[in-house]
């Protein structure tokens, strides 16, 4: 085990503090991570934080040389989570940290690096089972009719977004899936597009008629746009489907803010972004009867039970439906 992972600095804000390197384990189970089950930057740096923090926990409370991974044990566990949790970290955050510290010793034991994993017999957080945000019908149609209204100045943005929008409702894309979208990926002749979800895994997903014929009007646009940056000498992302003003792939940062602007017209203070349109998609589907495995590989959802959460949110309305309109309900 490596020996430079700093001590805490008390009274210094942690944003301040300098970033203590690494157990040479960790280094090792994230090179596993990225290279042998070939995990998405994104997850390997929620790993990295999660596990940096541990580490550097255990250096506070048993000192730099205090421990060995084979001598810690469930209660250590306990103390990291209760660390956590007067962090005041919410209980979703907390049961993350606890999965990164059960898959990083699930990986030593497996190497026999270490005897048992402690982690095994601590229990994760009861997390509340929220319902997502999400559109109804109406508001949907409400939203697609505004994003269309601004479509007709033939602006190359207005166009793009209402195809961005459409996409992520015919679809139910994730903000990742639709930025990676490269123009080999799209058929419009099919009406399908392939994307790449978490942990790198492609799927096939439809696309509907209104998003074909605004991705069709969008794509002309695209390419007027192409001419005008090559004219400029200023090198494109040609092969990505959505463009920035200037040509590049648009960041996710970009396609959020040109959403939500959208999605204000509906409903201004109600918190809706670009997943709650992955929601929508998925709600109407199974209020209109669809089979719950079709939604989950639709969604690209490893568990049946992450997709679940869709009969919830159906049977919510019913219960709402049933308490307006029931005489003695």
């Amino acid at each position: 085990m490596s020996n430079d992972v700093a001590l805490p600095d008390a009274g210094v804000p942690e944003s301040a503090r300098p970033v203590a390197a690494l157990p040479a384990e960790i280094d090792e189970f994230l090179v596993h991570l990225a290279k042998e089950r070939d995990l998405s930057p994104n997850t390997i740096s929620a790993y990295t934080r999660d596990l940096r923090e541990f580490s550097t926990w255990l250096a506070g409370t048993h000192g730099v040389d205090g421990w060995q991974w084979n001598e810690l044990g469930r209660t250590d566990i306990r103390g990291f989570m209760a660390h956590c949790t007067r962090r005041g970290l919410a209980k979703r955050s907390v049961a993350r940290h606890l999965s990164a510290v059960r898959s990083f010793y699930r990986w030593m034991h497996r190497d026999e690096r270490v005897d048992v994993n402690p982690a095994r017999a601590v229990a994760s957080p009861r997390l509340p089972r929220t319902l997502p945000a999400y559109l109804d019908k109406r508001q949907a149609e409400t939203l697609l009719e505004h994003a269309t209204t601004r479509a007709q100045s033939l602006e190359f943005t207005d166009v793009r977004n209402l195809a961005m929008l459409e996409l992520f409702y015919s679809s139910g894309l994730r903000l990742s899936e639709l930025r990676g979208i490269d123009l080999d990926d799209l058929d419009l002749v099919v009406q399908q597009v392939k994307v790449r979800g978490k942990g790198r895994k492609e799927r096939i997903v439809p696309v509907g008629d209104h998003a074909q014929r605004a991705l069709r009007n969008y794509l002309v646009k695209r390419d007027a746009l192409l001419a005008k940056v090559r004219a400029s000498n200023t090198k494109p992302a040609r092969g990505a489907v959505f463009l920035s003003g200037r040509g590049g792939r648009m960041s996710p940062r970009a396609i959020q803010h040109a959403i939500v602007g959208l999605l204000a017209a509906v409903d201004e203070g109600a918190g809706l972004s670009t997943h709650s349109l992955r929601h929508s998609f998925a709600t109407h589907l199974v209020d209109g009867g669809a089979d719950l495995r079709a939604v989950q590989e639709l969604l690209g959802h490893a568990s049946i039970s992450t997709t679940q959460i869709y009969t919830h949110t159906s049977v919510e309305r019913l219960k709402k439906v049933y308490r307006q309109a029931h005489p003695r309900a």
